[in-house]
């Protein structure tokens, strides 16, 4: 069988609606559309959120909190337990390092946070460190490396 073969059974088909076609068929003369008015022209109607010259609940209400969505940067966490645990035995742990073992999405910016013990000297590359996390590292004897964070 291939997608070509493929159809749906006649049960399973909904029979459009002709409406406009004879008293018989139950839509014939205004096609249920009613006698005259705006809703009955062709492309009558109003449109979404219009109340009638009524001042629209949209508009009535204030605008409130900060809209700058598009701009957010929004960080993928990276506690220090897991950190040291996936990359046992390593002086030095790049982004690309850290994306290669799914601790965080690639591409997106990643924040180091300092759950868990810095047990050796380590040097830890991502956009941004907690203060505890960074401390921890550079107690440990190792540096964090905080990196830019590309504007896309």
């Amino acid at each position: 069988m291939q997608l070509h073969d493929l159809y749906p059974f006649p049960h399973e088909r909904k029979t459009r609606r002709r409406v406009g076609r004879g008293a018989g068929s139950g839509l014939g003369g205004t096609a249920g559309k009613g006698h005259k008015g705006q809703n009955a022209r062709a492309g009558g109607g109003v449109r979404p959120g219009f109340e009638g010259g009524q001042m629209p609940l949209q508009r009535r209400l204030p605008k409130h909190g900060f809209k700058n969505a598009p701009f957010k940067v929004t960080y993928e966490a990276v506690n220090l337990k897991t950190l040291f645990a996936a990359f046992e035995g390593k002086s030095e742990i790049g982004l690309e390092d850290i994306y290669a073992r799914g601790l965080a999405k690639t591409g997106s910016p990643v924040k180091i946070l300092s759950v868990g013990e810095a047990s050796r000297a380590i040097t830890v590359e991502a956009h941004r460190f907690s203060k505890a996390a960074a401390e921890k590292i550079r107690a440990a004897g190792g540096e964090p490396r905080e990196l830019e964070v590309r504007k896309s």
